[in-house]
């Protein structure tokens, strides 16, 4: 690609990356190319759908929440690891608004330019939770989908406004569900109630 080529796209990513989290996933692709000082025309050269725009932009994103799960595997205790990818994959989830209900729904399409991305990603986590599992730190009657699906559920809270002021509390009750009850640094014990 030549220079000037690669610095219209990566203009054109930045740009969307701001709309995207100001506005969310469903943002006007003419809005994106107005204010990146574009016309449409050229905005679809470079990205022919949403989901191509999309996945360039989030693909680093998914690149290093893979990297860090890789990390966490050799540098921290199964749990910790767990506990701590899943955490930062959740904030991230919640950075560009609507990317979760995308994300759901390619990881079953094996069409959309989305799917590999969130099934490496997906892989990553499964990685961290079957080594929690065989440390005995973690449920066993859950798996990778499991994991992908609570991200998602967790993120989407977090895009609520009414919700997220308790997205914290309940990523600690989540996390905590998840682990065996082996003390965490990260979850919070917490006792509640007896219900009558």
């Amino acid at each position: 690609m030549r220079a000037d080529a690669r610095k219209n796209r990566d203009h054109l990513l930045a740009v969307a990356g701001t709309a995207i989290a100001e506005q969310g996933v469903d943002v006007s692709l003419r809005d994106v190319a107005r204010k990146a000082g574009v016309g449409l025309a050229t905005l679809l050269r470079h990205f022919p759908t949403r989901e191509a725009l999309l996945d360039a932009l989030l693909r680093t994103s998914f690149d290093e929440l893979t990297a860090r799960a890789g990390e966490l595997e050799t540098s921290s205790s199964a749990e910790d690891a767990l506990v701590s990818w899943l955490r930062g994959c959740v904030a991230w989830t919640t950075e560009y608004r609507g990317v979760t209900v995308l994300m759901a729904a390619a990881i079953e399409d094996t069409e959309s330019a989305l799917h590999a991305s969130c099934v490496t990603l997906r892989a990553a986590g499964t990685r961290l939770l079957t080594r929690a599992q065989a440390a005995g730190v973690a449920r066993r009657d859950i798996d990778g989908a499991d994991l992908f699906a609570l991200v998602a559920m967790l993120a989407w809270l977090g895009d609520q406004p009414a919700l997220a002021p308790r997205s914290d509390r309940l990523f600690d009750v989540v996390s905590s569900a998840i682990l065996t009850g082996a003390s965490s640094s990260d979850a919070e014990e917490e006792t509640l109630p007896a219900v009558p």
